[in-house]
């Protein structure tokens, strides 16, 4: 049986009333790996470099194998970026080529930059308008239920490529269930991680590419938007970012 195992934790108080956003990690594994997996959430929750978290939340569930959607991996291509300003212009190049007109895809970058502290979920924005398509004054949408089928092999293709550690291993798999899905056209994000200044943006059109420097060093902000086809069905769109398990396979 395969169980989804997700973590969410914060500093001051509870999300829900208003406590600073930690850390946040999902997997799906099998029974017996149920126990390593929530121990590891747990040491990243007290040991994250945003800070040891006050309050964390621990939730284990049963997936129903019958209603998992099944999305294959993007491709990942590695950018170059000598700082951050380049690292933003190619990002904003790469969302024009996906379809995003220059001002939405200029609106999102501002709204991630504008930040003054990370927000637990994704901006909605329309691809053409640059309209925020989600609550206006709520903490944005997260994206729940993913994980690679295969976590083993894909660990592996990763490292063969040199690429280690859990912000590409969880990027990936959220990028590609995001895309999997017709109303959304590309995405743009950079992490919250005060050392870790890589971003992406990723589209089915072309995959994830990861983008070298999108932040300052020691910056503790980061976001994440997707920009959403016209006409899509928004409300259909928030539910399968937060509800729908999607298992992520490599090549298919």
């Amino acid at each position: 049986m395969l169980y989804s195992v997700k973590m969410r934790s914060s500093a001051g108080a509870p999300h829900e009333r208003g406590g600073r956003h930690i850390s946040g990690a999902e997997r799906i594994v099998e029974g017996g790996e149920l126990e390593e997996t929530a121990a590891a959430m747990l040491r990243r929750a007290r040991t994250h470099p945003r800070g040891g978290a006050d309050f964390i939340n621990l939730k284990i569930e049963a997936v129903n194998i019958e209603r998992v959607l099944y999305k294959p991996l993007l491709p990942v291509t590695e950018l170059s970026a000598a700082g951050k300003e380049e690292g933003r212009r190619i990002a904003l190049e790469e969302l024009v080529r996906a379809g995003v007109t220059p001002r939405a895809a200029k609106a999102g970058m501002e709204k991630i930059a504008a930040l003054a502290e990370s927000i637990r979920g994704a901006f909605l924005l329309d691809s053409g308008s640059g309209e925020r398509l989600d609550d206006p004054e709520g903490s944005g949408v997260r994206v729940s239920g993913m994980d690679c089928d295969e976590a083993g092999e894909y660990l592996r293709s990763l490292e063969a490529r040199g690429l280690r550690g859990e912000h590409i291993r969880e990027a990936l798999v959220l990028a590609s269930k995001a895309a999997g899905h017709d109303g959304v056209a590309a995405e743009l994000c950079w992490s919250d991680d005060p050392g870790y200044v890589t971003g992406y943006v990723a589209s089915r059109t072309f995959g994830y590419r990861r983008i070298p420097v999108m932040k300052d060093l020691g910056d503790p902000v980061g976001g994440r938007v997707f920009f959403v086809n016209p006409g899509a069905d928004i409300a259909a769109l928030i539910e399968y970012l937060r509800r729908q398990t999607v298992l992520l396979r490599l090549g298919r």
